[in-house]
Formats: structure tokens, C-alpha cells, sequence
């Protein structure tokens, strides 16, 4: 009862967001009211909660859009599917603070979410033999797509807001970081599932990459990703400090050598993170040694072997203390300036949001893969990109709201049960007196 409340609540917080797209939110609250919708939100959560994501992996996503791709099909899994994966996470959004969830940026977010929500349920009872319903559905993943573009700076966004008026606590940390990983995952995972069904039913190939069944790529070149990845971030960097490090690549590929390192994958999905890599990389590297006639190249080490596709990647940046590796994937002690609030032209391009790393290392681990730092303070930083090489083995990682979960939001702090160091050394002969 207390959830269906607080869920009824934020949505009609909606009607206080201000500005212009306050006022297409008050026009789509006032729809939901007028419709009785506020009381169904929540009913159509609980009802699509209660069911577990299903995951797919890349060999299915590739048996599925080959030559026998079947868009009723789709579109039967996906009616259902999408408000699973929705319901589930929105199920989260419930538990995190008042607070948070009262600020702007999370009332519009919450928005977004509740009417994809509406418009794919619209289609359960829909005839899946008739066209026009499977034109109708395609055309409706496309606008929640375009909907959703903006949910990551958007939810940043309500995380600098709830920061900049009431502070961090450990346990909301703690709470806020569990949560962004799992709601940032959903995201990856619904984008993937509805890029595929347009992409794939569209009518149309991509003259660019003919070969590509939806965003995935059968014979996935990685090299050639690392490569793609390093220019783009060149550019930059050389457009801001008229300088950039050179690259070094060395290719081992035990399970056929001499032959490219060829997997199953979603160039975007590498290329995202590699290009973050390479931007923290530059910047490290080029501010480290900026008094110095030459830069210290990046090296880039890439090796297939049975299970996995690794990819390290090392700079000469001077490194990182390890009390802060922590923090590099945090999404509360981002010091990245608001994109909103603040005039970032004078910043470097390299920079960011403050949110690449954790959302590279989500990409790594959506199909089972990782992704690491290990650094050297005073010398520079690897950065490790693990892949599966198997189609079978690479599953989406999903989320799934239940009291595991729940446990999580339901934690507190707790006395450490190891010795904290304290900075003055106690005078153990006192001690000692003490206890004869």
C-alpha cells in the first residue's frame, strides 16, 4: 500500500515541473488523469514485476534476425518482454530516497517511463497477424526510443540536484550506486531488444554494413574498433591540446593465429567503451608530460583465446592512488561539472559527464564480459576489457526486482568488523598495565 501511494505520488508530482517541458508534462499527467491511469500505472507494475526478464544471448539474437527473422514472432516476445524489463526497474525506482525522487529531473524521468510503459501494453490484445498492428508496434519502439535518449544525463542530472541540496550519506551512496547500475543496465538491455525489431523490420539494410544482423556483428573485428576508437579520440584531442599520444597494437590470437580477432558482438557497444578509455587515457597522458618534447605512446594488447577476448589497454598517465579506484565508478563522487547548469566550453572535451567508466564497465558486463582498471600511482594505468568469444556464452545481464533486491535498498550502516587505522599510534604500555 505504502508503494502504491508513493508511486501515485510521483506521478502527480509531474504537474508541478516547470518550464516547457513542465507543460507537456502537466498535458500528459492531466491525459493520465483524465483516463484513470494514475491508478493503473501502478496496477500494470505490480502485475509485470511479478514476472522475471528473459535473456537472450548473442547466439539467439543472431539465429533469430538471420534469414528466417519472423516479426510476428518479435513481436509477441516483445509485447510482453519490454513492460517486464520496465515494470522491474520502475519497481526500484519506488525505493529510492523522497528526496531524490522529488527533484525535477526524476518526476520527468518518471514520466518517460510510465507512458512507454502504457503504450506497449496498449498492445497485448493486439492481432499479431495484421500489418498495420506490426507497423503500428515498430513505430512505437521508435518514439519510446527517442523517448528514453536523454534518460542518463537526465537521471545525473536528478543525482546533482539531490547532491547540491542535501549532501551525501553512506548508505544513500550505497543505495543510489546499486540502483544506477541496475536502472542504467535496463536501459542497455530494452534499447538493445527494441533496436534490433527496427532495425531488423524496417525494410531497409544498412549499405554500411550489409553483413549486420541488427546492431550486431557477426564477424565483429576488434581491431579495427580499437582503431576506429583511437582516431575519434585523437581528433579531440588534438583539437583541444594540439597534441596527442601515438598508439601501439599487438594482436595474439591463440585459437587461430595468424588470422584476424574475429567475435560475436555490437561494434557500438566496444566502441563505446574503448573510446572512453582512450579519452582518460590522452588527457592523463598529455597533462602528465605536458613539459615534455614527446609523449609516451598508449599500448593496446589484444589476445582471443577459448573463452574470452581480452583487451588491455596501458598509458604512461601517472596513475591513480588505489583509495580512488572506487571512486572512478561512482556515480555520486563524479566531480564532472552539471552539463546544465555550467558553461563547459572552456572545459576540456575529454572530460565528460563523469559517467563514462561505470557505464563502459555496464556495457562490458551486459553480455558477461567485464571491465577493470589496475594503476600504478606515479606511472599510469591498464585498463581491461573482457569478452566473451562464444556467442552461447554471451547472456544479457539483467536485473530483476525481488527481495534480494530488496534487501539492498533496506540496508543500513553497520560497524565495521575490521580495525579502522586511527592516525596517532595508541601507547600500548598503558594497555598492558591494564590488563595485569
Amino acid at each position: 500500500m505504502l508503494r502504491r501511494r508513493r508511486r501515485r505520488k510521483s506521478l502527480l508530482l509531474l504537474l508541478t515541473v516547470s518550464g516547457a517541458t513542465g507543460e507537456r508534462n502537466m498535458k500528459f499527467a492531466q491525459f493520465l488523469l483524465k483516463n484513470g491511469s494514475v491508478a493503473g500505472i501502478p496496477k500494470q507494475v505490480e502485475r509485470f514485476s511479478k514476472f522475471s526478464p528473459s535473456p537472450l544471448s548473442m547466439k539467439q539474437f543472431l539465429d533469430f534476425g538471420s534469414a528466417n527473422a519472423c516479426e510476428k514472432t518479435s513481436f509477441v516476445f516483445l509485447r510482453q518482454e519490454l513492460p517486464v524489463r520496465l515494470a522491474n526497474i520502475m519497481k526500484e525506482i519506488d525505493f529510492l530516497p523522497d528526496k531524490l525522487l522529488g527533484t525535477p529531473s526524476l518526476k520527468l524521468l518518471t514520466s518517460w517511463y510510465s507512458q512507454s510503459l502504457l503504450e506497449l501494453i496498449d498492445f497485448l490484445e493486439r492481432d499479431p497477424d495484421d500489418k498495420e498492428v506490426l507497423t503500428s508496434f515498430t513505430q512505437t519502439l521508435v518514439n519510446v526510443r527517442n523517448r528514453h535518449n536523454n534518460v542518463v544525463p537526465t537521471m545525473a542530472q536528478g543525482v546533482v540536484e539531490y547532491k547540491d541540496a542535501f549532501g551525501v550519506d553512506p548508505v544513500t551512496n550505497q543505495n543510489v550506486q546499486y540502483f544506477l547500475d541496475r536502472f542504467y543496465m535496463s536501459r542497455i538491455s530494452t534499447r538493445m531488444l527494441m533496436n534490433q525489431h527496427t532495425l531488423i523490420f524496417d525494410g531497409s539494410v544498412n549499405p554500411a554494413h550489409p553483413k549486420h544482423i541488427g546492431s550486431i556483428d557477426p564477424t565483429c573485428d576488434a581491431v579495427e574498433v580499437v582503431k576506429d576508437a583511437y582516431e575519434t579520440s585523437k581528433m579531440l584531442c588534438e583539437q583541444y591540446y594540439l597534441t596527442s599520444p601515438d598508439m601501439e597494437i599487438t594482436e595474439v590470437n591463440s585459437k587461430n593465429p595468424g588470422q584476424p580477432l574475429h567475435i560475436v558482438y555490437v561494434p557500438s557497444h566496444l566502441y563505446h567503451m574503448l573510446f572512453e578509455l582512450f579519452k582518460n587515457a590522452m588527457r592523463a597522458t598529455v597533462e602528465t608530460h605536458e613539459t615534455s618534447p614527446t609523449l609516451p605512446s598508449i599500448k593496446v594488447r589484444i589476445a582471443l583465446g577459448t573463452e574470452d577476448l581480452t583487451i588491455k589497454m596501458s598509458d604512461r598517465g601517472g596513475g591513480v592512488p588505489l583509495r580512488k579506484i572506487d571512486r572512478l565508478f561512482s556515480y555520486m563522487y563524479s566531480t564532472a561539472p552539471s552539463p546544465v547548469h555550467v558553461d563547459n566550453s572552456r572545459n576540456a572535451p575529454l572530460a565528460g559527464f563523469g559517467y563514462g567508466l561505470p557505464i563502459s564497465r555496464l556495457y562490458a558486463r551486459y553480455f558477461q564480459g567485464d571491465l577493470q582498471l589496475y594503476s600504478m600511482e606515479g606511472y599510469g594505468t591498464s585498463a581491461v576489457i573482457y569478452l566473451k568469444a562464444l556467442s552461447s556464452e554471451s547472456v544479457e545481464r539483467l536485473p530483476v526486482f525481488n527481495k534480494s533486491a530488496l534487501r539492498h535498498y533496506q540496508a543500513s550502516t553497520e560497524a565495521d568488523d575490521w580495525c579502522v587505522p586511527s592516525k596517532e599510534p595508541k601507547n600500548l604500555g598503558e594497555n598492558r598495565s591494564s590488563l595485569i
